[in-house]
């Protein structure tokens, strides 16, 4: 049987920064490969390195060394627009602070990743208004996101990571800012869309229940892989 390549292939990557104190080296010799339709939690105390190895994952930003292919893409080969064409075709983000957009309401902003893929409107209204529908929030297309609690806001941003089919999904601590009740939900929902979907989930989260339900998790110490 011929074993598909990976949808993320991490070698040696390292990242540096440079601080009034001299250069500080965040993540060092990291290597790693992550296959289609796994689950995969990112964890470590904070300060390890965490969301910075999950932003070079999404080539939104840049390893100082080493390389990130993305389905098979070499990240650092293609500059800031391809990286962008590259993650609208292929990724959904689900981020601890929602990052819905305020002035739109929940339909428009689950709709807003297919308008920028350039797909037609009246198409991209039905699959939002599903998303939405397996989020259990039908009743609330027309609400903004100021009228929305903290659970439901999340829950638009899991229809909007999903509307568009991603083969690999990036959440950073989705249920961060959520009570133990809505981040339950959350959770739920997540697993259950990406299942559906057969998306590759990888997660950053401080959440211990969280992790245990990823097929594996790979831990951070001192911006090294343990």
């Amino acid at each position: 049987m011929h074993e598909s390549p990976p949808v993320l292939q991490v070698s040696h990557v390292g990242k540096t920064v440079q601080t009034s104190d001299g250069p500080l080296a965040i993540l060092q010799d990291i290597s790693f490969s992550i296959a289609a339709g796994e689950s995969v939690a990112i964890v470590g105390a904070s300060g390890s390195g965490k969301s910075t190895l999950l932003g070079l994952l999404a080539g939104l930003d840049l390893p100082s060394s080493g390389s990130v292919h993305l389905m098979q893409k070499d990240l650092g080969k293609l500059d800031e627009d391809g990286r962008a064409r590259l993650r609208g075709q292929y990724v959904g983000f689900v981020f601890q602070s929602f990052q819905l957009v305020p002035h739109l309401n929940a339909l428009e902003n689950v709709i807003l990743p297919l308008e920028i893929r350039g797909d037609p409107l009246a198409k991209s209204r039905i699959a939002a208004s599903g998303c939405l529908a397996k989020v259990g929030l039908s009743e609330r297309l027309s609400h903004y996101p100021k009228t929305l609690s903290g659970g439901e806001q999340q829950r638009v941003a899991l229809a909007r990571a999903f509307v568009s089919e991603p083969n690999i999904l990036f959440a950073d601590e989705p249920t961060g800012s959520l009570d133990e009740a809505s981040g339950a939900r959350v959770i739920e929902l997540l697993f259950q869309l990406n299942r559906e979907n057969g998306s590759t989930l990888i997660l950053v989260t401080h959440d211990p229940h969280l992790a245990k339900r990823c097929s594996r998790q790979l831990t951070l110490q001192g911006g090294r892989l343990v």
